[in-house]
C-alpha cells in the first residue's frame, strides 16, 4: 500500500525526507511535487527502479526520463562537453522549468533507457523538491501521470493514475498551472528546442542567439519526460 506524507508539515517534514530518501534506496518510487507538475521519480542509479518507474507510466525504454538534481555543480559529475552556451543557459534559467539534454559521461554506471549516449537535467525551482533531492542525490523524474494523460497537478490526481505503483505520495499542494518544462537539447547543432514549455524561444535566444525552433530541423540525441 503507498502512503500520502504532506511535505509542507514542518513539524514531521525532517522525518518525511527520511522515509522518502529510504524508499529511493530501496530501489522504489516515490510522487514528488517540482516547480512545473508533479513528478513520479526512481534512483537514476538503479536499473531496477527505472524501469519500474517506466512500467507505472506505460512507457517504454523509448522514453528515458529526465534526471533532477540538487545543484549545478551535480551538471558537471553527470554531463559531458559542458561548454560556454550551456553554462549561460544554466545561469539564467536554474533552478526553473528548463530541461538540459547533454552528452552523458560514459564512466557513468546507470541506465535509463534508449538515451543514446545523452542525459536530460534539471534542477527545479522548488523548495520541497530540492530538499528531496539533497536527501536522494538525482532522481530519474517524469511527469505524473500515465502515458498519454495530462501531468498531474495534485497529488490526488497522481494517486489516481498510479495507484500502488508508487510508495510513497509527497503532498505539496496544488500546482500553479505551469507547463512541464521547456527541453532545450544541446548535443544537437545547433542546439534546439525538443519541447515548448514555460520559457519560450525568444527569451532563451536572449542567451543562446542561435538556438532554433522544434520545428526546424536538426541533428542530435532526444529524451522525453
Amino acid at each position: 500500500m503507498s502512503r500520502t506524507f504532506d511535505i509542507r508539515n514542518e513539524q514531521v517534514r525532517e522525518l518525511v525526507l527520511a522515509e522518502a530518501g529510504r524508499v529511493i534506496r530501496d530501489g522504489g518510487l516515490l510522487v514528488v511535487p517540482t516547480d512545473t507538475v508533479y513528478g513520479i521519480g526512481a534512483d537514476a542509479f538503479s536499473p531496477r527502479a527505472v524501469s519500474a518507474l517506466l512500467e507505472a507510466k506505460g512507457r517504454g525504454r523509448a522514453f528515458p526520463p529526465p534526471v533532477l538534481i540538487h545543484s549545478r555543480e551535480t551538471m558537471l559529475a553527470l554531463a559531458a562537453n559542458v561548454d560556454e552556451r550551456t553554462m549561460a543557459l544554466v545561469t539564467a534559467f536554474w533552478p526553473g522549468p528548463l530541461t538540459l539534454v547533454c552528452d552523458a559521461q560514459p564512466m557513468l554506471d546507470w541506465d535509463l533507457g534508449d538515451t543514446h549516449g545523452t542525459v536530460a537535467l534539471r534542477m527545479p525551482d522548488d523548495a520541497d523538491a530540492l530538499a528531496l533531492l539533497a536527501e536522494t542525490g538525482p532522481l530519474a523524474v517524469s511527469s505524473a501521470n500515465t502515458h498519454g494523460a495530462p501531468a498531474a497537478q495534485t497529488v490526488e490526481e497522481a494517486q489516481r493514475m498510479l495507484g500502488d505503483s508508487v510508495g510513497i505520495y509527497l503532498d505539496g499542494g496544488p500546482r500553479g498551472g505551469q507547463a512541464s518544462s521547456t527541453i532545450v537539447d544541446m548535443t544537437s547543432q545547433p542546439p534546439r528546442i525538443l519541447r515548448e514549455g514555460p520559457l519560450s524561444l525568444e527569451r532563451l535566444r536572449e542567451e543562446l542567439p542561435e538556438l532554433v525552433g522544434p520545428d526546424d530541423p536538426a541533428d542530435g540525441g532526444s529524451q522525453d519526460g
